[in-house]
């Protein structure tokens, strides 16, 4: 079994690192929030309801 990529609102971060919204079926959302969480720190809410946190890989 693997880790979880996708995460909602009020779910803990498991690893530290900087995480970008997207659309509840993995579409690209203009102009994404992006946040950096530690791990363990909260989820917060999303800018809609459709939407879902993803963990954002490195360049």
């Amino acid at each position: 079994m693997g880790q979880n990529h996708q995460f909602k609102s009020g779910q803990k971060a498991p690893n530290n690192g900087v995480y970008i919204e997207i659309g509840d079926t993995g579409d690209n959302v203009n102009k994404p929030k992006k946040i950096k969480l530690k791990a363990g720190d909260t989820f917060p809410e999303t800018s809609n309801d459709e939407r879902i946190w993803m963990y954002q890989r490195k360049p």
